[in-house]
């Protein structure tokens, strides 16, 4: 079955393939210009719900105009770190990360289950 793209989509996002995570459909960044660029520089309405940048184990947030959420997964897609509202001009890392998932902050559904 096809994915279906939301109604509003950013052209940059236009052509990256999308994926499952955490419950949401987010569209998973694998050109070296997604990578580099991540949700910088958009309006937090054309952000839409996040972006997955695989191989990937920091971020910066240099040219966003809003904070963000950053979960860092592991190879599995689990959750091993999370940051939350991190502020633009800031990097984040996590020591032993696969990939990262950038989300607007505040986006609700996201957070991880506590048990």
């Amino acid at each position: 079955m096809p994915i279906r793209r939301p109604l509003r989509i950013h052209r940059r996002f236009a052509r990256l393939e999308r994926r499952v995570i955490l419950g949401h459909e987010v569209d998973v960044a694998v050109g070296f210009r997604a990578r580099l660029l991540g949700l910088a520089l958009l309006d937090r309405a054309d952000a839409g719900p996040g972006l997955l940048i695989p191989r990937c184990a920091s971020v910066h947030t240099f040219g966003m105009r809003f904070a963000l959420d950053v979960y860092f997964l592991d190879r599995d897609g689990d959750v091993i770190a999370e940051r939350h509202a991190i502020p633009p001009r800031r990097f984040v890392a996590c020591r032993g990360a696969a990939a990262v998932l950038e989300v607007p902050a505040g986006l609700r559904g996201f957070a991880r289950e506590k048990g």
